[in-house]
């Protein structure tokens, strides 16, 4: 039975995710840790295509964080590699299936050749609109928001703001999240319980769901799993139960 049949209502918009416990599961079996990896790769495939099938119009994944470049340089080469050969094998039915790529994070710390193909993947799908896959690479929250307040404070200084014309909106803007809507549901597979500089900022009021599945055992039913707990829970934003339901009743 395709677990997909049976969905909640109501499902997220943005769904983000960290892909934890490749290294765990390749140990687990005597392997390699770049061959979990490269099973963590089909779980990444695995999940776009649910996504896609379903109507979860944003997906973002932390591929790559700012803290993982301390990683063996034999792995982190390796990891460039991987990313390289799933663009070369995927980007034809990502583009296919109306699927827009995107990247958040450092871009000028990765490789050249692989910068050069992801802005070609990315040109290539930018007029897509059923979805969008965005991917976070040598991406780090803190840093993320320190960029956006020098960011800001450079305009102020030059006079090209004003304080009174600062909001959250504004700062979002500034954010490497720009033109996303902020993650509805967040999924940390592997069994950890914290969300590892992930989209500090943007997560203020995000669903947190943590599965102990490791991420090449990720599949639909864990996938399902996670919707169920978050169409279980009720989001006020600070607000109390019934003026929650009192305005979605004036909807």
């Amino acid at each position: 039975m395709d677990p997909s049949s049976d969905l909640p209502q109501d499902l997220p918009t943005h769904v983000a995710i960290i892909m934890d416990g490749n290294g765990r599961w390749a140990r687990g079996r005597m392997m390699p840790r770049l061959e979990g990896h490269r099973q963590g790769a089909k779980s990444v495939r695995r999940a776009v295509e649910f996504c896609r099938r379903n109507g979860i119009r944003f997906l973002t994944l932390y591929a790559f964080s700012t803290e993982n470049w301390k990683r063996p340089e034999t792995e982190v080469y390796g990891l460039m590699k991987l990313l390289s050969q799933f663009l070369d094998s995927e980007l034809e039915e990502i583009h296919a299936n109306d699927i827009r790529l995107n990247t958040i994070g450092e871009m000028k710390r990765l490789p050249e050749y692989l910068v050069a193909k992801i802005e070609a993947a990315k040109k290539t799908t930018e007029n897509n609109k059923s979805m969008v896959l965005n991917v976070a690479l040598s991406y780090g929250g803190r840093q993320d928001i320190l960029s956006a307040a020098l960011k800001m404070a450079r305009e102020l200084e030059s006079g090209k703001i004003k304080e009174s014309e600062i909001t959250e909106i504004f700062f979002s803007e500034l954010l490497n999240t720009q033109g996303l809507p902020d993650p509805d549901l967040l999924i940390r597979t592997g069994g950890e319980f914290r969300i590892s500089n992930f989209l500090l900022w943007q997560s203020a009021y995000t669903e947190l769901y943590f599965t102990p599945v490791l991420w090449p055992d990720f599949d639909d039913h864990v996938f399902m799993e996670a919707l169920e707990a978050y169409k279980s829970r009720q989001r006020r934003f600070g607000m109390t139960s019934e003026q929650r339901e009192a305005g979605e009743k004036d909807y």
